[in-house]
Order: C-alpha cells, then structure tokens, then sequence
C-alpha cells in the first residue's frame, strides 16, 4: 500500500508551499501547475497510471483533483475500479467509507455550483464593460479634416503615407476608414 499526494495548482506563478507542508508522509508525490479545468494533465495521468489496489491518494482540497463535477466524479470512479481510496483533507473526506463517498458527491456538486455562479458573475462583467465601452479598443475617430485629406490624395496631391501621417493613422487603419466614408 503507498500513500500517494497530488498537488495542483492554476498557474506557473502560484506557490505550491502550502499544499507540500507534509510531502514527506508520502510514498509518492504528484506536482503540476495547471488549471484543472479538464482531467488532460501529465502529472494527474502519470498518477492514475502508477497507483495500485490498496493504494491511497491524498489531496489538500479535493477542488485540486478537479473543479468539474463530473471530471472529479469520473477520477474517482476510476481510483475506486483500481481499489484506491481517496481522501481530502480540508473537506475531511475518505471515499474509503459510504459518508465519505456521500460527501464528496455532495461538495463536488458544490464546486462545481460555485465555478458556474463565478464564470456567470464574470460574463455579467464583461457585458457591462463593453456596454460601457470600458473592454476593447476604442475606436479610432477620424481627425477634422480626413475628408480634406481624403480628396487630396484621391486628386493625387499627396501620396497615401503622407495623408495617413496628416490623419494620424495606420495603414490598416486609414484604409479602413476610407471605405467606410465612401460607403457612408
């Protein structure tokens, strides 16, 4: 039997340190820095791959196994096919016994409540803030006289880098501008 612990966080830029307080304990330990936003990680598949009947596999949080309901459900299915326990510390739940198996079913569906409510919130956000013109480029007004500047150059009077220079304007653009005044 090895006690095995998988550690996951989001990002490169986020700090392991408090979920390896206690990787000593540990027969074998599992890193990686990824968002669990799906069950494709190397370090999460290497460990699926290596445990063993009788094997145990520990986690600070269940919510670093998986942040979806079914992903979570679908690893320990599969943990549980193997004969491997699981257990997760902060939520003090073992899927070794029947409560354990309840709970857990019980926070995923949690989590997963919580991640949708978040990415709601955030999409509510993102509408206001592009209704608000406060997301994306602001778009680029035509200087007064661009259309002066347009007839000389149509006339041949400057050439097309000295009007977009006058316009204060890229190429893509000033030429975008020009089709939506000749379209206008």
């Amino acid at each position: 039997m090895a006690r095995i612990k998988y550690i996951r966080v989001s990002t490169k830029e986020q700090n392991t340190a408090r979920q390896e307080q206690d990787k000593a304990q540990y027969d074998k330990v599992y890193l990686e820095k990824i968002s669990g936003k799906d069950t494709n990680r190397p370090q999460l598949q290497a460990m699926l791959d290596y445990v063993r009947e009788g094997d145990v596999v520990e986690v600070e949080s269940y919510s670093r196994l998986a942040r979806d309901t079914r992903d979570l459900l679908n690893i320990i299915d599969v943990l549980n096919k193997k004969g491997v326990a699981f257990v997760s510390q902060k939520e003090q739940i073992d899927t070794s016994t029947p409560a354990g198996r309840f709970m857990l079913s019980v926070f995923a569906s949690l989590a997963q409540f919580e991640r949708e409510q978040i990415l709601c919130r955030q999409a509510e956000g993102i509408a206001i803030a592009k209704q608000e013109g406060r997301m994306g480029r602001p778009e680029i007004k035509p200087c007064d006289n661009f259309t002066a500047i347009i007839e000389a150059w149509k006339q041949g009077n400057m050439t097309a880098v000295e009007a977009m220079k006058q316009a204060g304007m890229t190429k893509a653009t000033f030429y975008r501008k020009v089709k939506a005044l000749e379209q206008a």
